[in-house]
């Protein structure tokens, strides 16, 4: 029998081992995962969840994993304006991970595109991905809900109805 998470920390400490997931992998709810020590762990959270990095999965025995963001195929956007160019990101919808003199966004052509339309420099580069988490502060931009007190040691997890 695997191995099953059922619980997320936030900012968690002590792990055994770590998951190193791109940022559409840490979106998850059921999902077989492998360590980096070649374990494999059954993830089967209460609801579906967005985990950023530095979050810990914790077992149903105590073995505490913890969650690394994987380089990824992203574009590098720099420019003038930073502060309209990131308007009109997050005018789509686009999780976008920002800088004081940079931001990045997932590799779109179309937003590329419109990006240099605006004045901005795109450059293609790889490299983790830790988007904002909208106006909640961890997570994906959709429905919130908090079944603990905020802290280092809670559980926190984002509903996603659509």
């Amino acid at each position: 029998m695997l191995p099953t998470a059922q619980k997320v920390i936030l900012n968690g400490t002590n792990v055994a081992d770590y998951v190193t997931l791109d940022y559409d992998a840490r979106f998850l709810r059921r999902k077989v995962i492998k360590t980096q020590n070649g374990l494999d762990v059954l993830v089967d959270l209460p609801k579906t969840m967005s985990l950023g990095e530095g979050d810990v999965l914790e077992t149903t025995d105590g073995m505490r994993i913890g969650v690394r963001a994987a380089p990824e195929p992203l574009l590098e956007i720099t420019g003038r304006d930073l502060h309209r160019i990131a308007w009109h990101i997050g005018n789509r919808h686009t999780p976008c991970q920002i800088e004081e003199d940079r931001l990045f966004i997932q590799q779109n052509h179309v937003m590329a595109q419109m990006l240099e339309k605006l004045g901005a420099h795109v450059h293609q580069i790889t490299r983790p991905f830790t988007p904002e988490g909208g106006a909640y502060g961890h997570g994906r931009t959709h429905g919130h809900d908090h079944n603990a007190q905020h802290g280092p040691e809670t559980t926190h997890v984002h509903a996603h109805d659509h």
